[in-house]
């Protein structure tokens, strides 16, 4: 446990947690069926993740101090330098940042109060090169550092500080840079820009002939959208429902009826674009679309036409009016005015009918190319007519035939498949001479739940091919894992139907393979909710749903072991265990009813554990 607790954890102040999602995985396999495996698996990772410490850049552990976990002090006197393009700001200006030297493998940016240098970072970053550098989440300030993609080496970094509306008078500069694994330096102080007395909200700031283009002329929002009027005055759409788009984690649009025009505002956390669409049906095609993209640090707002599932083709013609933009602390902003009717317009569709409304993010490259949003555009529940009668609204990331195959999925995999293993396993000797329809109360509870898992799942099969019409090939290891338990699912009650009588030579071979046949389906299905539940057609919340999976497995081996405890507890009060009678899914003597009250409690309270873990899982997919 030592050794474990030092290769997972290489210094217990900074906190380095390296490839934790591959550790809650293995831990899953280790709990169900398979610790010698997960063990050895489990030590390849920690021992890879210490010793390559953070090659991917993703080192948000070392967010406050700026220092690597290597294992070493840092050096003394720098060999790098930062500099700006100039060294006044104000709010919403971009400053160009450049980070120069002899070779380095890595890298850590930031902005910082010049008066605190201790206090979180200030404002957020824009990239230049995505192979060099990405943004990183630092706090609650979303792209508030930037970091290397890969520990190639390199010699200049260029990125672009956004300052934010609450910037403090006077910011610096800081960056920590990794020469080799032991030879870096922390917090290199960089120049110090501050606030001028008076700026022009609509200039940005210029100090190089590589500064910002000003080609768009808009206005810019000197203060964020807000929710009031929402349901009364103007129609809403939030996400989560009732956010504030003043937040980081709100996406929100509105539509203002104002005499022949309807006024919008859209917003919501995104480096890239902003996009609602109006459509006739719930599918992607022959839609009227508005895009807010940043492009060159800039935002652009323009109309689009929504042809198939190809990229949107945007108009040579804007029908747009009274643009006006914002983009602060990673939160995009924009708004702008459209006639109800524009018939000179083709593919702009009149605003006084009832469509259902589309609302995406995505990433956007520094010339304004958008690519394909990373997870499930919000798509209204029915059709809307943004110009009648004023609500406020939410909508559904995820299709109703999607949340109704993982809900299907999650009600046989941990309630239905769960207990009837453990009435199996343990409950011969509870319910031996109780009958049901003639037959043993335990193995009828055993066969009801059995099959109510094979229908579940069988019917939750099916519907993923219903609403996509073909296979999926963005879904990675899920639909492949998915088919390999359907098909142990339909063959596990096949071989049920062969099962040899009790005391038949052959009933022992059975038993092993009816055992091995359910434990694999079991623990391929635990993988496969596990990469379902992170699938942008149902992408609930993360990091919640792994801790929410890793608590229902170790809840379940807990039960077993538990069980298993008492079981051998009970054996060793019989003189005489005869060997024939240890059997897999058997009861191993008739000492074990003896233990008949604790199992029954054991078994209430793991179906009310069950019970609790389905409804959290249920209410996740419900919120989505």
């Amino acid at each position: 446990m030592a050794i474990l607790l030092r290769l997972g954890h290489c210094n217990r102040r900074t906190g380095c947690k390296p490839y934790l999602f591959w550790q809650q995985l293995v831990l899953k396999i280790s709990l169900m069926e398979l610790p010698g495996l997960a063990f050895a698996v489990w030590m390849f990772i920690c021992f890879y993740a210490s010793v390559d410490s953070y090659p991917s850049g993703k080192i948000r552990e070392a967010c406050t101090s700026m220092i690597p976990c290597h294992g070493s002090s840092p050096q003394l006197s720098p060999e790098h330098t930062i500099t700006v393009n100039g060294t006044e700001f104000k709010p919403g200006d971009n400053i160009e940042v450049h980070l120069s030297g002899p070779d380095f493998e890595g890298f850590f940016i930031q902005a910082r109060d010049a008066e605190h240098l201790d206090s979180p970072a200030v404002g957020s970053f824009m990239l230049v090169d995505r192979k060099l550098s990405q943004l990183l989440t630092c706090g609650r300030i979303k792209n508030s550092a930037v970091s290397h993609t890969s520990k190639a080496k390199k010699k200049y970094i260029k990125v672009y500080w956004i300052a934010p509306g609450d910037a403090p008078k006077r910011v610096q500069f800081l960056a920590t840079v990794v020469k080799k694994y032991k030879t870096f330096w922390v917090k290199i102080p960089g120049p110090v820009v501050s606030q001028p007395n008076a700026l022009s909200p609509t200039t940005p700031l210029h100090a190089t002939s590589e500064a910002i283009s000003t080609l768009h002329s808009v206005s810019y929002l000197s203060k964020p959208f807000n929710a009031s009027g929402c349901g009364s005055m103007k129609f809403c759409i939030r996400n989560p429902s009732n956010c504030d788009p003043e937040s980081a984690s709100c996406f929100f649009l509105s539509f203002q009826e104002e005499k022949s025009s309807v006024f919008i505002e859209m917003s919501g956390p995104s480096e890239g674009y902003l996009a609602f669409a109006l459509s006739h049906d719930q599918w992607m095609g022959g839609d009227d679309a508005y895009l807010c993209v940043n492009e060159d640090h800039r935002v652009h707002v323009s109309t689009a036409y929504l042809k198939g599932r190809s990229p949107p083709v945007l108009d040579s013609e804007n029908a747009l009016e009274d643009v006006s933009w914002r983009l602060v602390d990673g939160i995009l902003q924009c708004s702008f005015r459209r006639s109800i009717s524009l018939p000179a317009y083709k593919g702009r569709f009149n605003l006084n009918a009832s469509y259902y409304i589309f609302l995406a993010d995505g990433e956007a490259s520094e010339g304004g190319l958008i690519y394909k949003h990373r997870h499930q555009p919000l798509i209204t529940n029915g059709i809307y007519n943004v110009t009648g009668l004023p609500q406020d609204i939410g909508g559904s990331r995820s299709p109703q035939l999607i949340k109704a195959h993982g809900a299907l999925m999650f009600v046989a995999w941990i309630t239905t498949v769960s207990i009837g293993v453990i009435v199996a396993r343990f409950f011969k000797p509870v319910w031996s001479h109780s009958f049901l329809f003639g037959k043993e109360m335990w193995f009828q509870v055993h066969r009801v739940l059995m099959l109510t898992t094979v229908m579940l799942t069988s019917i939750s099969f099916v519907l993923p091919f219903i609403y996509r019409g073909c296979w999926s090939q963005q879904a990675g290891f899920h639909p492949y894992l998915g088919c390999t338990v359907m098909a142990l699912t339909i063959f596990q009650p096949l071989m049920a139907g062969f099962r040899p009588s009790r005391h038949a030579p052959r009933r022992q071979l059975f038993n092993w393979f009816h055992w091995s046949t359910g434990t694999t389906a079991r623990i391929l299905a635990v993988v496969t909710m596990f990469l379902g539940v992170d699938l942008p057609a149902l992408d609930l919340p993360d990091p919640w749903d792994t801790y929410t999976m890793v608590g229902f497995v170790a809840w379940h081996v807990g039960i077993e072991i538990l069980l298993e405890i008492h079981s051998y507890c009970l054996v060793r009060k019989v003189e005489v265990i005869e060997d024939d009678r240890v059997q897999i899914l058997q009861s191993l003597t008739s000492a074990e009813a003896e233990g008949r009250l604790f199992k029954q409690v054991v078994l209430t309270i793991y179906v009310c554990g069950n019970i609790v873990f389905l409804i959290a899982f249920l209410a996740a997919i419900n919120h989505i």
